[in-house]
């Protein structure tokens, strides 16, 4: 497809009005996403509203990788999911309730662990990648990929009552990187199995994933890249933190 070329129908027009109507987006921004590739690595609370509201936008391919199962406790914050999907594999269930959300959006999944070189070669001609998982191992490792294959990735984590968002454009030379933030091996996991986890927590900063990558995507806006967002629920406040390329970094320096 040439550049800017207009696949549209008269439905589909109609369908993503209220964002083709938006200053800056346009009938432009919404082919953008419908030709955009968007890894997302963890269907869970983060995960759930990130694919929701990427689907539902018109993301035209969403790559779901996750190699969990649906348990009941995840029902109170992983919304892809509903009961019925008990048992099911996360990313089987997660696709079934994309369909229904926006059946042009191609879906593909990955019901495995990646090494290092599947997470490269999967996400080599992706627009952008969104680590929602929930273990420094494998965002180290999601970091990796996406500087060896300059890809921008959109992090989040949350627990219990916080939250922490930033975007790593690693398209940009002068973009930090995750290991910029966080030393590999210095840092200790936790996680909401141990910790716990307000709900909506996990559903705003997934949220916010969404809006980040179409921010990328569409080329609109001013997106997280070299800035760490804190978010504070109990006091409902937010926090940013500059972050900078670290020259010396073993990943990106």
């Amino acid at each position: 497809m040439k550049d800017n070329e207009i696949t549209f129908s008269d439905e589909q027009l109609l369908h993503y009005s209220r964002q083709i109507m938006l200053p800056h987006f346009g009938v432009e921004g919404q082919q953008r996403l419908q030709d955009a590739r968007v890894i997302i690595m963890g269907v869970g609370g983060l995960g759930s509203p990130a694919a929701m509201y990427l689907a539902a936008a018109g993301v035209g391919s969403l790559t779901l990788v996750d190699f969990d199962s649906v348990e009941h406790s995840n029902l109170q914050r992983q919304i892809v999911h509903n009961i019925d999907s008990i048992g099911d594999s996360k990313v089987s269930s997660a696709k079934n309730t994309l369909n229904k959300l926006n059946p042009e959006c191609s879906i593909d999944i990955i019901n495995r662990q990646l090494t290092l070189d599947e997470v490269e070669s999967l996400i080599k001609d992706a627009d952008c990648l969104i680590d929602a998982t929930d273990n420094f191992e494998t965002r180290f490792l999601i970091n990796r990929a996406c500087v060896k294959q300059q890809v921008a990735l959109v992090s989040a984590a949350a627990i219990q009552y916080e939250g922490q968002i930033s975007v790593f454009d690693l398209t940009r030379e002068d973009s930090a990187c995750y290991a910029c933030l966080y030393s590999e091996g210095g840092e200790e996991n936790t996680n909401c199995s141990d910790n716990g986890i307000l709900a909506p927590v996990v559903g705003i900063l997934g949220s916010m994933q969404a809006l980040e990558a179409i921010k990328l995507i569409c080329d609109i806006g001013e997106t997280l890249t070299n800035r760490l967002l804190i978010f504070d629920a109990l006091g409902l406040q937010w926090r940013t933190m500059k972050l900078k390329k670290d020259q010396d970094c073993p990943v990106c320096g």
